[in-house]
């Protein structure tokens, strides 16, 4: 038995550090999902209080202000990606699977994750923001543009597109095609907006035989 399970079985209660960890993720989960759905100068501190149950001061206790949830949900939705990459990478996908088993994850996140919901509406939102985010958009074009290569070495990408031009062309019309799902249906036909993507954009980038 671990030390952590022995004090918990001693104390019959959560370690102090554990339940403070558990506590900041509700917060900071509970910001995401305000922020998603108000936008972030239409939330404030005590919004994010109220829905989570907590005082002002004890949400306070876990972060400084409200850029500091913004810049932790932002950054929090970019480490989620390497993840998905490798859940998605198997020995039986080629370049070309791996990439649209990628992206039809991405949608799929994008239509049910508040946490990506709000870290894409807070970059949208950055001017109103008065800290630096993390930059947008280039780690998923570097990512891609990785992926590219490893389809234009298998002879899968379209001659003479350059792999790097392909992933900035997918991850614009993604982006705009989130954008536009969200402003007009609240992203409840984002899969259906993807499907559509998917087949005109990729298909012309990762034609098949």
């Amino acid at each position: 038995m671990t030390s952590t399970s022995s004090a918990r079985t001693t104390t019959g209660r959560e370690p102090k550090q554990e339940r403070a960890v558990r506590t900041r993720a509700q917060v900071l989960d509970t910001a995401a999902e305000l922020f998603a759905e108000r936008g972030y100068e239409a939330t404030s501190i005590v919004d994010i209080a109220e829905r989570v149950g907590m005082t002002k001061g004890a949400v306070y206790f876990h972060f400084k202000n409200k850029e500091a949830m913004a810049i932790a949900i932002v950054e929090s939705n970019y480490e989620r990606w390497p993840a998905l990459l490798k859940e998605v990478r198997t020995p039986d996908l080629d370049p070309r699977g791996t990439i649209l088993a990628l992206l039809d994850r991405t949608a799929e996140a994008f239509h049910t994750d508040r946490t990506i919901q709000a870290a894409t509406r807070l970059q949208s939102e950055r001017s109103l923001i008065h800290t630096p985010l993390p930059e947008p958009y280039v780690g998923w074009i570097d990512l891609l543009t990785g992926l590219f290569e490893e389809a234009e070495r298998a002879g899968q990408l379209k001659a003479g597109i350059p792999p790097r031009a392909a992933a900035r062309v997918v991850v614009a019309s993604f982006y705009g095609m989130q954008h536009i799902s969200d402003v007009l249906h609240r992203r409840t036909d984002l899969v259906d907006r993807w499907q559509e993507l998917r087949t005109v954009t990729l298909q012309a980038l990762l034609p098949q035989d």
